[in-house]
């Protein structure tokens, strides 16, 4: 079963090659294209695709308030963010929104197509820099993830490592433990903290310390 995509850009060379690209590709289907936010919405809650590729910067609507209203609407997709914009404050305002991925321009088809099926998995693909901004954030403000009642102590453990920024097989060392064990008890972690990603599961922790 192939992974549904639509892909929202405004710049017609990048959507018509990236959708071209990932046509290669027969773990991809992308179901339709849009140039604009506006067009995008009925669209998409139409298609309900797997993942919306969504740029910020787009003629009226922005990228993260089209994905703040689809999330309104309970929309199940997961969104990658596909933009120039590194800066701390669009970062920050794209996950808020809903977007559990975020990868600039700059990167490669190749890692394109990964980080898509990552996302699909239940990861949170972003690019380096991106990802390192989030960890020195959470780093700058000294906010311990608080222990969630609801969680075991490994749980908790591995939700504190978690945002830290270590991958899988990092916690997995660290814990001397497998790595199917650590995706189990992130599987355990997201549904006792009713949340789909890595992101959304560390916000959830620091609002309780809050």
């Amino acid at each position: 079963m192939s992974i549904s995509i639509v892909i929202v850009e405004d710049l017609d060379e990048v959507r018509e090659g990236l959708k071209n690209f990932l046509a290669l590709n027969n773990d991809f289907t992308v179901g339709a294209t849009f140039s604009n936010a506006e067009e995008a919405l009925p669209g998409i809650r139409k298609l309900k695709p797997d993942i919306v590729i969504m740029d910020i910067n787009l003629p009226g609507m922005n990228g993260i308030e089209c994905i703040r209203q689809l999330r309104d609407n309970n929309i199940a997709s997961q969104f990658m963010m596909f933009t120039v914009y590194e800066n701390d404050e669009k970062v920050f305002e794209a996950l808020k929104a809903g977007a559990s991925g975020y990868l600039l321009k700059n990167t490669s088809l190749d890692q394109i197509a990964e980080s898509l099926k990552q996302l699909y998995n239940g990861g949170s693909p972003m690019s380096a820099n991106i990802a390192r901004k989030l960890v020195m954030m959470f780093r700058d403000e000294k906010n311990a993830i608080t222990e969630i009642k609801i969680l075991s102590n490994r749980e908790n453990e591995i939700l504190q490592l978690l945002a830290n920024g270590l991958l899988y097989k990092e916690i997995a060392d660290r814990l001397s433990i497998s790595v199917n064990t650590v995706r189990q008890h992130i599987h355990n972690i997201y549904e006792k903290l009713h949340v789909q990603n890595r992101t959304e599961a560390i916000n959830k922790a620091l609002r309780k310390n809050l």
